[in-house]
């Protein structure tokens, strides 16, 4: 199996990285354009995200015409088709690569843009992150093992709005220790939904995800957190998924938003290789985000 630092010309940025496990880079292929007639958002020629610059710090957006809640709810109907296909490929043997292939493709096929390409550089059209990585893996090269725990995140970007959501998979057979951990998540995540409703203060939400994470002798990721979405990928609120945070907002009809919860078996440090590349836990324990249905 050739790993990706044996072939990649910037082999050098990992010259003296610690890696944490066992997991490794692996061969990214080139990046894949979009067929021509595909609306795009404003990063995808450049990766600048513009319009996110721009709204840093600007109250919630509320979308209530029924225009606007229909893109959406298409929108994020696509976004769990992609989703569904792109988890029939996930067993032992299959790369990230072959999955953002599939997730391309099928986006291509709804006349969808896949919302990770090129944003701030990500170099992929859907995120795939394997074991100790924590979120936005790069889908590359290597093979799906026994053992393993994927999340792939796919967003997807119709008509002006972008849908986002993630679904977490075992790879074959998974220890007791990582069953324990995603069902931990997804009760975290159901927890939270669970509160949704206008007049909540988002800051609540954190609390709700804390107290079952504690109780399952989980620690919750505090670097990265729920957010909105729609007309913007990122944009207000941000959601932290643990006790005692700042958030600010209280919920309102129309605000559209997601709730992504990470859970991790202890407290442990994170390293980001770059804005582009994944984040990955120090020492490696699955980590993973929430199922949208029960793990079994």
């Amino acid at each position: 199996m050739t790993s990706y630092l044996s072939t990649c010309p910037w082999r050098r940025n990992f010259d003296g990285y610690r890696f944490t496990g066992p997991l490794r880079p692996f061969l990214v292929t080139p990046q894949v354009r979009v067929v021509e007639g595909i609306k795009c958002p404003d990063y995808s020629e450049d990766g600048i995200a513009r319009g996110e610059r721009e709204d840093r710090g600007r109250k919630i957006m509320e979308w209530t015409s029924l225009e606007d809640l229909k893109n959406l709810r298409r929108a994020g109907a696509i976004a769990r088709e992609v989703t569904d296909i792109a988890a029939k490929l996930v067993r032992p043997g299959v790369t990230g690569d072959e999955i953002d292939k599939a997730v391309h493709a099928a986006c291509m096929e709804r006349g969808v843009y896949p919302s990770p390409l090129n944003y701030n550089g990500f170099p992929k059209s859907v995120c795939v992150s394997v074991n100790e990585v924590i979120c936005h893996g790069i889908p590359d090269a290597r093979p799906l093992v026994d053992g393993d725990i994927v999340n792939l995140d796919v967003t997807v970007y119709y008509n002006g709005f972008h849908a986002d959501m993630n679904e977490t998979y075992f790879v074959g057979g998974v220890d007791e220790r990582g069953r324990k951990l995603v069902r931990c998540a997804y009760d975290c995540l159901a927890a939270a939904v669970a509160l949704c409703k206008p007049g909540m203060f988002y800051r609540d939400l954190g609390t709700a995800i804390s107290r079952i994470a504690e109780a399952e002798d989980f620690s919750v990721v505090r670097e990265y957190t729920g957010h909105g979405v729609g007309a913007l990928f990122h944009t207000s609120p941000n959601i932290p998924h643990y006790h005692k945070n700042k958030a600010q907002g209280v919920m309102k009809v129309g605000h559209v938003f997601t709730i992504e919860p990470v859970r991790r078996v202890a407290l442990f440090f994170f390293f980001a290789l770059s804005a582009s590349q994944p984040l990955i836990t120090d020492p490696p324990p699955p980590i993973l985000r929430p199922l949208t249905t029960p793990p079994r």
